[in-house]
């Protein structure tokens, strides 16, 4: 079963998103969609006549960006992929070293967050797609990868001696087996149009297609029907049904055949290539001067796919707010988190455009019913089961007890008077003052473990060989 969601809807986070995902109950989010730094080796900044002025980041990695405590997390946690990294290293540098493992090890507080019927979509370009597609097969598995999902950003675009790069990609993902899916249409072209060359006195028009099934596997209904005798698709009463609604041509040489009507059918399906969905042009009313910001149209097709009224969508790189604004405008919840704390004001200043929502004014009236939280520190999770007694008398010889007088890390039998009360997931990372996150360890395991998880402690034990396994 999904865990409730511990953090409001129509929260936005300005801080680091990897204490802030660490901070979120598992299994509680629909969508993700993320769109992160690209490993483009520029450095980015917004106009200084935009909301987000003053914002800028660079997009430029080195092995300083790869801290320890994320490797050992990423390596104990999933070795496969620490051998991604590695082989990345290898084969291309260490700076996209350095920035998949900025990437995987949010990406491993994604999946968990992430509900079994979600879905998650990484969007990203040629400068690391191929590497982040192997990041997520190791991490969500390859039977999971849906699609690798092209969208065209510009029309053209001139590169020398080579061929215009004008593409972006979406890696595509699911949680688990079954999940959601909205099934999304786009106009035909005028050539699947020109196929609908018959027209009925009111100007309908339509196709013929046939209705027999002669030469199909599986068999069909075979008898006669007004003077025709032959296989058919469908049974007699369908027949019938066609018939009295119009729906059928009877031609001059003496067939049946089906008429299918143009303004009846929905289009057609999305393919992987996405090239009906143009950039922001200068006088978009969405537009915010950001260079990386994405059309509101990208976001509200994925979330309309891939989530239902209600669910909740979040976007840990959100800068300029578009994947917030498309899931307001959609009837979903959202989270957004950004590292620049101008992503706030570019909230509220879309909001006010593009959902036409009255702005605070200068006397500190309210937002009247729409008011987002902006925070700056992570939530305390709630979904840490609780397997102790209701009130015990004394938590620490509670816990003694429970770990059979054990250090939780060392494993030593030891004297309670030797060991310290600590917790499982650290405080910094969203860990609660709860039982189910405290336990007992030794002086020594405390002070190896610091402020980092268990995982850290157990690999730093078996390098030294006082655990084996």
């Amino acid at each position: 079963m999904p865990n409730a969601c511990n953090v409001p809807s129509r929260t936005i986070f300005t801080g680091d998103n990897l204490d802030i995902l660490r901070g979120i109950n598992s299994e509680c989010v629909d969508l993700i969609y993320l769109d992160p730094p690209f490993k483009s080796d520029k450095t980015y900044a917004a106009p200084l006549d935009s909301k987000a002025r003053g914002a800028e980041f660079d997009d430029v990695w080195t092995l300083d960006d790869m801290k320890q405590e994320w490797i050992d997390e990423i390596e104990f946690r999933r070795p496969a992929l620490f051998h991604i990294i590695n082989g990345a290293k290898l084969s291309h540098s260490e700076s996209m070293a350095g920035y998949l493992t900025f990437l995987a090890v949010r990406m491993l507080e994604m999946h968990r967050v992430l509900k079994q019927s979600g879905s998650i979509y990484l969007h990203c370009d040629t400068h690391a797609s191929h590497y982040l597609k192997a990041i997520m097969d190791a991490l969500f598995g390859e039977k999971q990868f849906q699609n690798e999902i092209t969208w065209r950003r510009t029309t053209a675009h001139s590169d020398a001696k080579r061929y215009g790069s004008n593409t972006d990609i979406m890696l595509f993902y699911t949680r688990g087996g079954n999940w959601t899916w909205n099934q999304a249409h786009q106009p035909y072209n005028e050539e699947y149009k020109a196929r609908f060359r018959y027209k009925d006195p009111d100007g309908r028009a339509w196709a013929d297609y046939d209705i027999t099934a002669k030469g199909l596997s599986g068999g069909g209904y075979e008898y006669e029907y007004k003077g025709v005798t032959s296989l058919w698709r469908v049974p007699l009463e369908t027949m019938r049904r066609l018939d009295a609604e119009g729906k059928l041509h009877f031609t001059m040489k003496g067939g049946i055949r089906r008429k299918r009507y143009l303004d009846e059918l929905p289009g057609r399906p999305v393919q992987a290539l996405w090239d009906d969905i143009n950039p922001i042009n200068s006088q978009a009313r969405e537009r915010t001067g950001w260079r990386t910001q994405k059309p509101l149209a990208l976001l509200e097709r994925i979330i309309t796919v891939s989530s239902n009224p209600g669910d909740i969508v979040m976007d840990p790189f959100c800068g300029c707010a578009t994947a917030c604004i498309a899931a307001e405008k959609l009837g979903r919840q959202w989270i957004g988190v950004d590292i620049l704390p101008q992503a706030a004001e570019v909230l509220r200043d879309r909001a006010g455009r593009e959902l036409q929502i009255p702005m605070p004014d200068g006397e500190g009236r309210s937002w009247e019913d729409w008011s987002p939280l902006i925070l700056t520190a992570p939530m305390r999770r709630t979904d840490l089961k609780l397997d102790y007694p209701v009130n015990p008398r004394s938590e620490k010889e509670w816990l003694y007890g429970n770990q059979k007088r054990r250090c939780a890390g060392c494993e030593y039998e030891l004297p309670l008077h030797v060991l310290t009360i600590d917790h499982v997931i650290p405080r910094s990372r969203g860990g609660q003052d709860a039982f189910g996150n405290l336990q007992l360890l030794c002086h020594t395991c405390n002070a190896i473990k610091g402020d980092r998880g268990m995982d850290y402690l157990r690999q730093q034990l078996q390098v030294r060989g006082i655990l084996t396994s």
